[in-house]
């Protein structure tokens, strides 16, 4: 089965082909103008993702010699995102499906997320603790099998990766701070400052803005005291990233200690921190559970992933008209993210 995934929910535009569950292409192009303005404008980044996509459509069948005749199945991500960055690839997945008289399924993009751990060569075993760590989502799901997903946890405020972009905001680092943070933290002390990690009535959930709110205020004192030097700028860097590793480590271990699963799989952007991938592999040894990360261009956004969870989907007998809204629904059992 040949397929075509789309991805566009939000700074990347990408475009990829997958073959029986095999990557043959995935092409990722990445909106670096966004830095200078610290984040991400929705409609700067609806615009690049209209000027890429056609593109990266011709890019991916060059290098797969696949004619688009020859496609099975068409895939877009259909949210969450940016409204009008998703409307360009999930638009254009759909006309190109009825253009080619191909069936297409929409997919959420998390789900995507989830499943990334199956491009790899070796996959996860269900039931498996999946370990979602990216801009706008930190989440601990329990994936008993493709189409059973159970929630466990979710955070209550900001997103782990929401987090790193606003603590490198404040020490001036720059956008996107996951890179910054790690690149710099490699040259600070991180036990300069003990951080807090945040609870809540769910003892899985995860809350990360004390912790941003506890850099912050570290900062203004220093500064007061007498003035932000780089090298406090370092620690506080490493400081944090350990507050925060430990933040999901913490609630991994719990996991692992209550549910019976074979498999632990990182993923999402923030999976890209390998202080983060570190310390999941040491808990993968200490509990005897296999480890699955996935390769870093697997971990952000991408359409690989996109393709390969559509594939799932259609495999199972899913069909999905152009005219509806929504992405497929999942059997009411399981927790629909």
């Amino acid at each position: 089965m040949i397929v075509l995934g789309i991805e566009s929910s939000c700074d990347e535009t990408s475009v990829s082909v997958v073959v029986d569950g095999e990557v043959k292409a995935n092409l990722i192009s990445s909106q670096l103008f966004h830095n200078k303005f610290g984040g991400v404008i929705p409609e700067l980044s609806s615009r690049a993702h209209l000027q890429q996509i056609i593109p990266l459509i011709k890019e991916a069948q060059k290098k797969t010699k696949f004619s688009l005749s020859e496609i099975d199945l068409i895939t877009a991500t259909a949210g969450p995102g940016l409204i009008g960055a998703l409307l360009v690839g999930l638009t254009f997945g759909k006309s190109l499906a009825l253009a080619l008289n191909k069936p297409f399924i929409p997919v959420n993009h998390i789900e995507g997320h989830i499943f990334s751990g199956f491009l790899m060569k070796e996959k996860p075993q269900f039931p498996f603790l999946s370990v979602v760590v990216s801009g706008g989502h930190t989440l601990l799901l329990l994936v008993k099998s493709e189409f059973e997903i159970v929630k466990l946890s979710t955070t209550i405020d900001d997103a782990m990766g929401e987090a790193f972009d606003k603590v490198s905001k404040m020490l001036g680092f720059g956008y996107p701070g996951g890179p910054l943070i790690q690149k710099y933290a490699l040259e600070g002390d991180e036990n300069f400052i003990k951080y807090p990690i945040g609870k809540s009535k769910n003892k899985f959930d995860f809350s990360f803005s004390g912790l941003k709110t506890s850099v912050l205020r570290s900062i203004q004192s220093i500064e007061k005291e007498k003035g932000l030097t780089e090298n406090d700028k370092n620690n506080i860097a490493a400081s944090f990233q350990k507050a925060a590793v430990n933040a999901i480590t913490k609630r991994v271990k719990l996991a692992l200690s209550e549910f019976n699963i074979k498999s632990i799989s990182l993923v999402g952007g923030v999976a890209a921190n390998q202080n983060l991938r570190n310390e999941i592999i040491y808990l993968g040894e200490k509990f005897h559970k296999s480890v699955i990360i996935p390769d870093l261009e697997y971990c952000g956004d991408n359409a690989a992933m996109i393709a390969y969870r559509g594939m799932q989907y259609h495999l199972n007998g899913d069909k999905f008209e152009l005219n509806e809204n929504a992405y497929p629904s999942l059997p009411s059992e399981t927790f629909v993210l």
